[in-house]
């Protein structure tokens, strides 16, 4: 195993592994849920709205995809909570004052209302009038939010903790609000949000994509392409600006993970912009990077939207409160590239859309354009898996950022016992994924039911 066989011999190293496997597993489904619900959502709106009946068939197809989706998150999400008490017991202890309130909230206000109007959503399509069941997929909507809002809460606290203090090794709150509406939380939530509807936007168009190649069901997922195509370019555009915000948060509070995030080394002078590398490969040892091509002043005006402004080198960080540098400054390039693919791909389908290349009879044609939207379906998963490797790896060596080290809140346990572990869920996602594949091939096997009319009995708001 050589150089890496110490680190497979470190249970800490081997739980935060698992931990990040598992949440990487994970996040699909809360992404797919958030993005999936809101397209329902505004189909089925369109529908109730103009009573034209292909847009409700889109509801009623897509809604057959969500179920299984929210199954899996649920079920990819038990372990994920477990190993708060499995693998971080201590970190558990003390936190739990505060982390298991917020997440206790979680489950009582968003994940409840989720899950009790899913069933609605689902079964009471023959049942409900349109404007009663638009309102419980309405509600799923909020639900998915809410959930996500309360989980961003929790992480958002590990990165700029406030409202309290440690003592004796555990986290006492003494301010409530401050502690949940932290600083990170006002840049981080957004920008999860609309990572989660961009992201779902391209796995649409992706998957309308591959069956217009193909020629199946032209019309219905020329549609879906369409909608997808352009809501996907306008949320990539709105993300930018959000990760902004995110880039001078890092510099005003968590100076060493923008300064990793960089590969930024030496903290530069009054007067003296700070530079970007647009590419580097950082030499950790010497404290330098041995190769970069740089542009000047860039980093200062992301970071403070000031040519001249300050930003902290790593010189200037303890080592031991350095996080690993190559990690996450390639993590964060890997999730720009993928976003600007995005841009691109959005501005190129725009352009063959006003030169009237989307027509159901020319649309397969594109076979570029759509094989560059099959590609970017996969990749906008990654490009969050990026992200937040960058944010969660950055936050090392802490846990809690500022005041508990990750190395003293780790449970007590064998290398051999959490290598095991691991294994069994890796093995267990592989069948679960599988398992998902097997029921969404034949939910799009069967294809939309282009017959599918809505109830005779419900009747229609139209404009006047």
């Amino acid at each position: 195993m050589g150089i890496m066989e110490p680190l497979f011999t470190d249970h800490i190293f081997l739980s935060r592994l698992q931990f990040a496997l598992v949440t990487m597993f994970h996040i699909i489904w809360p992404v797919l849920t958030i993005g999936l619900a809101m397209y329902i959502f505004l189909t089925e709106l369109v529908w109730v709205r103009t009573g034209r009946k292909e847009w409700y068939q889109q509801a009623r197809f897509w809604s057959r995809f969500f179920p299984l989706i929210f199954a899996m998150g649920v079920i990819s999400g038990i372990p994920l909570e477990f190993q708060f008490g499995t693998n971080w017991s201590l970190f558990s202890e003390a936190t739990g004052g505060f982390l298991g309130q917020i997440l206790s909230v979680e489950a009582m206000s968003g994940f409840l209302l989720e899950s009790i109007f899913l069933y609605l959503m689902v079964a009471g399509w023959q049942r409900f009038s349109p404007q009663l069941h638009l309102f419980a997929t309405g509600m799923v909507v909020l639900g998915s939010i809410l959930s996500a809002f309360w989980i961003m809460v929790a992480n958002s606290f590990m990165q700029t903790p406030r409202g309290g203090q440690v003592e004796n090794g555990v986290f006492v709150v003494s301010d409530w609000f401050s502690a949940i509406f932290n600083p990170d939380l006002f840049s981080s939530f957004p920008h999860m949000l609309l990572a989660c509807l961009t992201g779902t936007a391209f796995v649409l168009a992706g998957v309308a994509a591959w069956h217009l190649l193909r020629s199946l069901h032209t019309e219905f997922y020329l549609r879906v392409f369409k909608t997808m195509v352009a809501v996907g370019l306008f949320l990539a555009l709105i993300q930018a600006g959000t990760g902004d915000l995110s880039g001078q948060n890092l510099s005003r509070y968590q100076p060493a993970k923008l300064a990793a995030t960089e590969a930024f080394w030496d903290t530069n002078q009054a007067g003296q912009g700070a530079a970007w590398s647009i590419f580097a490969w950082p030499d950790v040892q010497n404290e330098r990077n041995s190769v970069e091509l740089r542009i000047p002043y860039v980093l200062s005006m992301l970071a403070t939207h000031n040519p001249f402004g300050q930003v902290i080198g790593l010189k200037d960080i303890p080592r031991n409160e350095r996080p690993p540098i190559v990690l996450i400054f390639y993590s964060f390039r890997v999730m720009v590239i993928i976003g600007m693919l995005m841009i691109l791909a959005g501005t190129l389908a725009a352009l063959a859309w006003r030169r009237g290349l989307f027509h159901p009879e020319r649309i397969a044609s594109n076979r570029k354009l759509l094989k560059f939207f099959i590609w970017l379906a996969p990749l906008s998963i990654v490009s969050i898996w990026a992200g937040w490797i960058m944010r969660e790896v950055g936050r090392q060596p802490w846990v809690l950022y500022g005041m508990l080290r990750t190395k003293n809140m780790a449970s007590p346990l064998t290398s051999e016992a959490v290598g095991l572990s691991l294994f069994i869920f890796i093995v267990a996602g592989l069948l679960l994924f599988g398992v998902f594949l097997f029921f969404a091939r034949q939910i799009l096997r069967k294809g939309p039911d282009n017959g599918t009319l809505p109830p005779e009995s419900c009747v229609i708001r139209r404009p006047s």
